[in-house]
């Protein structure tokens, strides 16, 4: 008998609640992790009374909402729905097989995910959701993934959210380095099954997006929360920040230690230990905050992907998942080829290698809506054909790749536009 591959043992498994073990390692969690990440809680509307199953929703801050989200709710245990790719790392694999994880393919349909949370609903199971498919970028939402609304109207349950204050600030996407300051996370409840049964699956969506929203930085530019940024606070910020607000060039920007300035023009600022952006004279432009900044330069990329014959390109690493065996060392691919990605009005191309021999595709503007990122901005990956594809840049180009693949997709129509609602 062939031995099962990676995919094959992952989609092979019927995935009931987590038993007694969730409950030790929550206590675990509870007791080393609760006072060092300083993590208080609102409960308005406590889940833990609730007879039967529910879904529960929340924003995803950061790599360490889990915590954020499972310990206000011990002793409840929940099934989590992470990225299918995790499965593959040999330090997480283990762990989500031991609290009955959900796998799923972000931002591509996937059956099975949908099969597994019937399985423990119907089950009087709970099911935690982060409806954006990945830990904030930015520091602020972005819009839930497609068919969030119709899964929630689907399963016609009570559906409870959490919104997660201070944890991207805790942990930025462009530095993986924590740093301790505080975290406030509500809870309450969104929906009855009632309110589901009344609703759209668009309206519910809106509610959805709207209910979760938060952007750290507004945020503590009220709260003034200190967090520990260490000497190095601003370290890769250019990766997210690539735009000067004043010479209006791209990919000019430069960190060192707690400043972020352009090497062509010298605007620049320094990051404090509440995340203000302190301007280095009255001469440089800083916008209020990084938030504010990075949606300046998505309405730069966004008039730029006007034009019919944009283009942008990068020599890339391909990276892929093992069909046997996990991955080491936190890895989150292995390469087995490079080449040339390119993104036009069409969509996304590949043109390259695979395990030695040529590999092409395409994919077509209007299904990628957006990528995935595992770790930092280094990199970002999707699926082709339902196989997970990692790109590695040679420059770091990661975030414009983004910015104009998800600008691109809402000009050509595609389904997941932008919010509503005035953020």
């Amino acid at each position: 008998m062939d031995k099962l591959t990676n995919e094959q043992t992952l989609y092979k498994r019927k995935i009931g609640k987590p038993n007694f073990i969730y409950n030790i390692l929550g206590g675990v969690w509870r007791a080393f992790m609760y006072k060092k990440y300083n993590v208080h809680y609102t409960i308005k509307t406590d889940p833990r009374q609730e007879k039967g199953s529910f879904i529960f929703i929340s924003n995803h801050a950061s790599r360490l909402d889990y915590i954020f989200t499972g310990i206000p709710m011990l002793p409840t245990r929940m099934n989590y729905v992470a990225g299918y790719n995790e499965f593959y790392r040999s330090h997480l694999a283990g762990v989500f097989q031991l609290l009955k994880v959900i796998p799923k393919k972000n931002f591509t349909p996937d059956s099975y995910t949908i099969k597994e949370i019937s399985r423990v609903l119907k089950n009087d199971g709970r099911v935690i959701i982060f409806p954006e498919g990945m830990s904030s970028i930015s520091g602020a939402n972005q819009p839930v993934a497609i068919g969030t609304g119709k899964s929630i109207k689907h399963y016609k349950v009570p559906v409870y959210y959490s919104v997660i204050k201070g944890g991207y600030l805790t942990s930025p996407k462009y530095n993986l380095k924590d740093r301790l300051g505080r975290v406030e996370v509500e809870i309450d409840q969104l929906f009855t099954p009632q309110q589901l049964e009344t609703l759209s699956a668009e309206e519910i969506e809106d509610i959805v997006n709207k209910a979760i929203y938060h952007d750290d930085y507004a945020w503590n530019k009220e709260r003034k929360y200190t967090y520990d940024i260490g000497e190095n606070g601003a370290e890769h910020l250019e990766d997210l920040l690539f735009w000067c607000p004043k010479c209006k060039k791209q990919h000019v920007m430069k960190s060192e230690g707690n400043k972020i300035y352009c090497a062509e023009c010298g605007n620049g600022a320094t990051l404090t230990n509440t995340y203000e952006l302190v301007p280095f004279d009255e001469t440089c432009v800083i916008p209020e905050t990084q938030t504010a900044w990075f949606n300046l330069q998505r309405e730069v990329i966004k008039e730029e992907v006007q034009d019919e014959n944009f283009v942008l390109s990068a020599n890339v690493q391909l990276g892929m998942l093992p069909k046997y065996g996990k991955l080491k060392n936190q890895a989150t691919s292995t390469i087995v080829g490079e080449g040339k990605l390119s993104l036009d009005r069409s969509g996304l191309t590949y043109m390259g290698t695979k395990d030695g021999e040529a590999f092409t595709f395409h994919i077509n503007s209007k299904n990628l809506p957006t990528y995935g990122m595992c770790t930092d901005v280094s990199r970002f990956y999707t699926f082709y054909q339902g196989e997970f594809v990692e790109f590695y840049p040679e420059n770091r180009i990661v975030e414009k790749f983004f910015l104009a693949t998800e600008e691109i997709h809402r000009l050509n129509g595609g389904k997941w536009q932008d919010f509503k609602f005035e953020k």
